[in-house]
């Protein structure tokens, strides 16, 4: 994950690398159209906290303001593919940054605001440019091993981004120093925020940041487009910089079946599963419950976990992630029998109107038990979501892109109770295995999986 220059580069001077780039890159910046007038905020509102915001000198001043949480200055129109321009300057303390691609969805922990965010970091560590996912993922590429780009940073002066964000790829430049280059597909679209960070009780209120000179394009982006000689940064199928600080490891390698098997076999199923362009994907065999290539299970078995994955479901498709399985309890027909995080498209399939509950079919839900919290988000079929399973000390938690949907205990006096009115009724200890298999489920309907991440605690 550390940035490092490509290969062809080794033993030339950053500097001439640079310099050779800039010379065949060199243009005019007519083709850029501000989206500031200089004049006032006209086409921007302020959402978060209460830091405020001021026009002078055809510049935008944010300014620091105690106990409020982080503030932002976003664009009222949103953008997809765009090269962004603009200038900043701060003080030598005052974090702040440039969101891109980012969102205020309802939905989303009311609204706070999360996307990428391009650093604007004036401290020693000096990872200005470097990429930050606000409220998500947290830093996804940093200046650590990017030498050049932390000493480009002039404190206490006027310093320029480019930022490019073009399909699946962002790259930025600081002083016109390349600074990060990164390859992530999970937000295409969202606006353009100016973040005053918040400073908590103790912090410096009245601290000035300063902004002129944002201007953008959206056409043409390919004739304009600079070439970076930093190494990519790909997080498909990778543990971020921040999942790598925190213990995370990758549960499947996005190009092997390794550690995973057929939960009725030892080997991993020699049809019914696909492995492709980095995606796990199980079939479509007309929607009977394991009667094509059957459940995948991992080799390994877990106690208290945490475990997360990207899925894509077709129309109508079922599937699931089921965790604390034992696989030597249904050797007949059907699934195997675990706990169940259920995959579903709601709007089509006719389990989102059954279950011992109703309702405890459907997506994000503990499968026949619990229904998960119906204020849920589901992006459309065909797009990526985020399951989250959360299991410590038998507190479990489902989450979906990013919130917390339902939570339970595991033994406890509810859950039993639960347990003894649906169809797991019958089997012998359902749901309080010590430790156990976690599954992917063929349903019989063409549902993806990518990303496959596991932590583990004692």
């Amino acid at each position: 994950m550390n940035i490092r220059l490509k290969k062809n580069f080794i033993g030339i001077s950053y500097a001439l690398i640079y310099a050779v780039l800039s010379s065949c890159t060199a243009e005019n910046k007519n083709h850029l159209t501000p989206i500031f007038n200089g004049q006032d905020l006209k086409g921007w509102h302020v959402i978060g906290g209460e830091a405020t915001y001021d026009v002078k000198n055809s510049e935008i001043i944010g300014t620091t303001v105690s106990n409020t949480p982080n503030t932002f200055l976003a664009t009222d129109a949103t953008f997809t593919d765009f090269i962004l321009e603009l200038d900043f300057k701060t003080d030598s303390v005052s974090n702040s940054g440039v969101q891109i691609r980012s969102n205020s969805l309802p939905w989303y922990r009311d609204g706070i605001v999360h996307g990428y965010q391009v650093e604007i970091d004036p401290s020693k560590r000096a990872w200005s440019g470097g990429i930050y996912d606000e409220k998500r993922r947290k830093w996804l590429n940093p200046l650590e091993d990017n030498k050049p780009a932390q000493t480009a940073y002039r404190p206490n002066d006027w310093n320029h981004f480019r930022i490019e964000a073009i399909g699946d790829t962002i790259r930025t430049w600081i002083n016109d120093v390349p600074a990060a280059y990164l390859i992530d597909d999970m937000t295409k679209e969202g606006f353009i925020a100016l973040q005053v960070h918040s400073i908590g009780a103790k912090g410096k209120p009245g601290v000035e940041i300063k902004w002129r000179n944002i201007e953008l394009i959206t056409e043409n982006l390919n004739a304009y487009s600079k070439k970076s000689p930093l190494e990519p940064i790909v997080t498909k199928n990778n543990l971020t910089f921040q999942e790598q600080k925190d213990g995370w490891q990758m549960l499947w390698d996005g190009k092997t079946t390794n550690g995973w098997r057929g939960a009725k076999s030892d080997s991993f199923p020699e049809k019914g599963w696909e492995i492709k362009n980095g995606e796990l994907s199980v079939l479509a065999s007309g929607g009977g419950e394991s009667t094509a290539g059957g459940d995948i299970v991992t080799e390994n078995m877990y106690a208290n976990f945490e475990m997360k994955t990207d899925f894509k479901i077709t129309k109508g498709a079922n599937s699931g992630i089921k965790y604390y399985v034992d696989t030597e309890l249904n050797k007949g027909e059907g699934s195997s029998i675990g706990l169940e995080f259920q995959i579903l498209d709601d709007d089509v399939h006719p389990d989102a109107k059954l279950g011992s509950h109703e309702g405890s079919r459907t997506v994000a839900s503990l499968y026949d038990l619990i229904k998960a919290d119906t204020t849920k988000h589901m992006n459309p079929i065909e797009e990526w979501n985020t399951a989250h399973i959360v299991s410590k000390n038998n507190k479990v938690e489902h989450w979906l892109n990013g919130v917390k949907v339902l939570e339970y205990d595991r033994g406890s006096e509810d859950f039993l109770k639960l347990v003894s009115e649906s169809k797991y009724k019958d089997w012998p200890n359902f749901g309080l295995l010590e430790k156990g298999n976690i599954l992917l489920q063929d349903h019989g309907d063409l549902v993806s999986f990518k990303n496959v991440k596991i932590k583990t605690y004692e």
